[in-house]
């Protein structure tokens, strides 16, 4: 009888250790950081995209469009 009082002690000891150890592992933890990490990246890049998009749009190609006409502008030539 003194057997098995101490066995299934033993049995309900590890039971809970192993349900302790459950509870404090993080080996799931790196999942939601490497996701985090993925959509800060797509979305600093969206914004960088978006913001290159604009300046181009806006201040770049108009002034490279002048300065290539009036590169190639040979009828208003001063001789």
């Amino acid at each position: 009888m003194k057997k098995s009082f101490v066995k299934a002690k033993y049995q309900l000891t590890m039971k809970v250790l192993q349900a302790k150890l459950a509870l404090e592992s993080r080996s799931g933890e790196g999942f939601v950081d490497t996701a985090i990490k993925i959509l800060m990246a797509v979305v600093i890049g969206a914004l960088v995209l978006a913001g290159l998009y604009a300046l181009f749009g806006d201040v770049v190609l108009p002034t490279l469009t002048r300065r290539i006409t009036e590169m190639f502008n040979y009828g208003n030539s001063a001789r």
